[in-house]
């Protein structure tokens, strides 16, 4: 091998290994962490190790220790759900595809020994390359890279799409249960007054109508706690499987009370801008059509020429004549295979590529659109609801209190029935649910701007075009 040869060997092999792809340290997760801790101010962590498991449990027996706070739920499950763990396993089989498609492809190497009649011996190697997979690997590699930069913005959406579920779980939970104490609460009421109307039944004071009507109100919050205690019971469970809580961890405890109404609403300039530069989805998509574009181009770039592959032969043929003599021929050879697109032109695969971009354009347009009216009726909904939550609070809720004491004052003084005290205790309690139901409302309407805001309803699919060679060969043979 002459010396030109030989430095053209060695720069052909750097300049492939400097172009294989590397394994991060972290699987890919720095991206993921860092736009998480941005919008939301939580830490993602993919549990890879027992030592990372280690830690990850004892930071969730130390949230779990005290009454679980909205971001406490969000933290836990960001440690503890093992379906976004297995959300951050695909970010990690998305690095090893990248890393994999950055490869060289490995040579070919095939020896044989022939034996012929007589003294006739033959040997022989053969050494075969596909010179396609080398001379489109820096495309290949270039589409395999955004594809393992669009898997991390995936990573992030799925996160954020978690801690929003974890964010509308936890309320619902927390609601439930406040409204389990309410109605706890006026059925001791209505115990007592039961109690008191059979009493004075007995002796004479109170008639049959009365007694029945207020035994009548006793059951009927009775039904109205049994059928509280059973959307405890499922909203905590639903809470409880989101945060991938199980076995002693199911003792945790909750705040008694929704947070409180805020004094004011926060006031958005435009939704619609904040939108559209902060969600993830859209960014996805964005980031897809650059790749698909770079597929389609390779896919058209490679249409007729599907398969390339050269042979590199050696063979050595040793004859032993009638004298004994040995007679020695080497023969060296190089044969190169390629695929006739006679029948198979390429278009199919062309088409799909162009119509796999095109629907990857149209599902962006789509999106983009439902994203602006999304963010529109999510901040709507949110300033909505705040102003019903703060009206209860502030008129309808002390406006039945009011009521109610006047109506039993003048029960108190016989200018009034127990029918009507009965239907003004009732009047009061359904205002005391509304108007927890509308705290609750509003506090979901925040967790659902959060979500039009920063990442929407779902997390996009992958449109990806296969950029891999086909896998067939030829056989080449000197």
């Amino acid at each position: 091998m002459s010396a030109l040869s030989r430095v053209a060997a060695v720069t052909l092999v750097g300049l492939l290994a400097a172009g294989c792809a590397k394994f991060t340290d972290d699987g890919g997760m720095a991206p993921v962490t860092d736009g998480v801790r941005r919008e939301i101010g939580r830490d993602a962590v993919k549990i890879s190790s027992p030592e990372d498991m280690r830690r990850a449990r004892e930071r969730v027996q130390s949230l779990l220790a005290e009454p679980l706070s909205e971001e406490a739920a969000v933290q836990i499950a960001l440690l503890n759900n093992r379906g976004l763990q297995a959300a951050y396993n695909d970010l990690g089989i998305s690095e090893a595809e990248y890393v994999q498609t950055s490869l060289p492809p490995n040579p070919a190497i095939t020896l044989n020994r022939t034996f012929g009649t007589g003294s006739f011996v033959e040997f022989g190697f053969q050494l075969v390359g596909n010179l396609l997979a080398f001379a489109t690997l820096p495309a290949r590699t270039e589409i395999a890279k955004r594809e393992f930069e669009e898997a991390r913005y995936r990573a992030v959406a799925t996160t954020l799409s978690l801690t929003i579920d974890v964010r509308r779980a936890y309320v619902r939970a927390l609601a439930a249960q406040q409204r389990l104490a309410l109605l706890e609460q006026a059925r001791q009421t209505a115990d007592a007054s039961a109690q008191m109307m059979k009493q004075l039944g007995e002796t004479g004071a109170a008639n049959k109508l009365d007694q029945a009507r207020v035994s009548a109100f006793y059951a009927d919050l009775s039904v109205q706690v049994a059928q509280a205690r059973l959307a405890v019971t499922t909203s905590r469970e639903t809470l409880t499987r989101i945060l991938g809580l199980w076995g002693s961890d199911l003792a945790y405890r909750l705040p008694s009370r929704l947070p409180v109404l805020p004094a004011a609403a926060d006031a958005l300039a435009d939704v619609e801008v904040d939108a559209m530069r902060r969600r993830v989805d859209l960014i996805i998509l964005r980031y897809e059509i650059v790749t698909l574009a770079k597929s389609a181009n390779f896919v058209n770039a490679t249409r007729y020429l599907s398969f390339l592959e050269l042979g590199l032969g050696f063979r050595n043929e040793v004859e032993t004549g009638s004298t004994g003599e040995q007679t020695s021929k080497n023969r060296y050879g190089i044969e190169l295979g390629i695929v006739i697109p006679i029948f198979d032109t390429g278009q199919a695969r062309v088409t799909a590529a162009q119509e796999i971009y095109m629907r990857a354009i149209n599902r962006l347009v789509e999106r983009s659109v439902n994203a602006r009216s999304e963010a529109r009726v999510a901040y709507a909904t949110y300033r909505a609801t705040y102003d019903i939550a703060r009206y209860y609070q502030s008129r309808i809720v002390p406006l039945r209190r009011q009521i109610s004491s006047e109506v039993l004052l003048r029960y108190n003084g016989m200018l009034t029935d127990v029918f009507e005290v009965l239907i003004e205790e009732r009047e009061r309690i359904n205002a005391n649910i509304a108007s927890l139901d509308a705290l609750r409302d509003y506090h979901l309407a925040v967790a659902d701007l959060q979500a039009a805001l920063i990442v929407g309803g779902t997390v996009p699919p992958s449109g990806v075009i296969n950029t891999t060679p086909p896998p067939e060969t030829i056989p080449l043979g000197l």
